[in-house]
């Protein structure tokens, strides 16, 4: 019989996350630092190989998220993922950023004097989902139910309801909006379980 990589409850709780759902899914294989300033909601399920890196800002995460294997949360700026968000295979958020330009040095194993790394808040709004090796830089905020094309490079705000794809990401086409009635049924539905 095969068994569960998810930690049990009992062991989640004792990583000392600053808030902690019902009903979440937690690899044994993912690395989280900074776990007491990090807010997991409920139905969430982080996979093999994930990296979550709280900074000063913390990460809050909402209800039905999902992060894949490999997927990471990086930076000493806060970073939000509100219900229905996703990132795919390998997808990537900082909220941090060293300057790359050659006026300053880059890497934490430089003094901080000789560097200027850039902190900014991102937040992925409702029903945002990021595509397989796709990478949101610091600062950015990806509208509600804006998708991401897998391999893409998102460096400034998505709106919502768009699909965005490229290097960097652009706007190709709207996206439809039928989910928005599907989340409502899914509410209702938990309502009456209740």
């Amino acid at each position: 019989m095969m068994q569960s990589s998810f930690l049990e409850r009992e062991q989640l709780e004792r990583m000392g996350f600053a808030a902690l759902g019902e009903d979440v899914k937690i690899s044994s294989y993912a690395r989280f630092y900074g776990t007491e300033r990090i807010r997991i909601g409920s139905h969430v399920r982080i996979d093999d190989f994930c990296i979550l890196s709280a900074g000063a800002g913390g990460i809050v995460i909402g209800d039905y998220v999902h992060l894949s294997p490999y997927s990471f949360l990086v930076g000493q700026a806060a970073i939000e993922l509100h219900d229905f968000t996703a990132l795919s295979w390998q997808a990537g958020v900082f909220s941090s950023s060293d300057d790359f330009s050659g006026r300053w040095l880059t890497n934490p194993t430089v003094p901080e004097i000789y560097r200027r790394p850039y902190h900014a808040p991102v937040r992925l709004e409702r029903h945002a989902l990021v595509g397989a090796g796709s990478l949101i830089l610091p600062g950015v905020t990806l509208g509600e139910g804006v998708a991401i094309g897998a391999q893409s490079l998102v460096t400034k705000d998505c709106a919502p309801f768009k699909i965005y794809v490229g290097m960097p990401a652009r706007p190709i086409k709207a996206r439809r909006q039928d989910l928005l009635e599907l989340e409502r049924r899914l509410r209702d539905a938990q309502k009456g379980e209740g």
